[in-house]
């Protein structure tokens, strides 16, 4: 006999890689390498964080969770998210405080470079985490009611690129425009920062739509293969229809 239902171990494992993958993002998004496209008559050059090869999971995971789980369920994945971030933050830099011993393996500037996470960077990339995850959410759940569950292509690739866009923005004008004017610092011009908002978004958005088969492959083995049901249609106000 299981410990759990097929149900919820599937949440588990879904929860799982999804944490991994935002913490995994977040530790090697400081490694940036050259893009050069080539589009028919248009050249696109534009450095990437090496994070994009796990942040895409989180997107998928996330209208995964929404479809078979509801609102409710990716509101827990959100949050779970949100606090497995903050713990990792906190025991990155509790790491840094101790100073190596001379046969460490990494010395401290070493250790602090690779595995430091600027709080600068931290409260950037939080907020725009859940501003990200909430509108998708909420853009996954409405496109699901208007279609009366049919088209998974849209909910699930339009939400991706609606929050992916609040995302990309709130978290490069933050980083490089906001938080330095608070803090005194010199901050990257308004054209500089849009620029380099604009470049990410777009190889976003080409990630978002090559997603959208595995979309569908997911959609067809967690339906059929392991017999779940998605959610149901959800009023738009769940919490009002809970206390009806």
């Amino acid at each position: 006999m299981s410990f759990f239902d097929r149900r919820t171990q599937l949440f588990v494992y879904l929860a799982a890689i999804f944490v991994a993958a935002l913490i995994l993002g977040d530790l090697i998004g400081g490694k940036a390498i050259a893009i050069d496209l080539h589009i028919g008559p248009l050249r696109y050059t534009q450095p990437m964080s090496v994070g994009l090869f796990a942040f895409p999971v989180t997107f998928l995971l996330t209208d995964v969770v929404n479809e078979f789980y509801g609102r409710k369920g990716a509101r827990f994945l959100t949050f779970l998210g949100l606090w497995m971030a903050i713990f990792a933050f906190v025991v990155l830099n509790v790491a840094q405080a101790p100073r190596a011993e001379p046969n460490s393996y990494f010395r401290d500037a070493e250790f602090d470079k690779v595995f430091g996470i600027g709080s600068r960077l931290f409260v950037a990339s939080v907020v725009a985490y859940l501003i990200g995850q909430f509108l998708d959410i909420h853009v996954f759940q409405f496109w699901k009611a208007l279609t009366r569950t049919k088209h998974l292509w849209l909910r699930a690739t339009g939400s991706t690129l609606a929050s992916q866009i609040a995302d990309t923005v709130i978290i490069n004008f933050l980083f490089w425009s906001v938080i330095p004017k608070l803090s005194g610092d010199v901050p990257r011009p308004a054209e500089w920062v849009t620029r380099k908002a604009l470049g990410e978004y777009v190889l976003k958005f080409f990630i978002a739509v090559a997603l959208t088969p595995v979309v569908y492959a997911l959609h067809n083995l967690i339906g059929r293969k392991l017999g779940i049901e998605p959610a149901p249609i959800e009023a738009r106000d769940p919490e009002r229809a809970d206390a009806q």
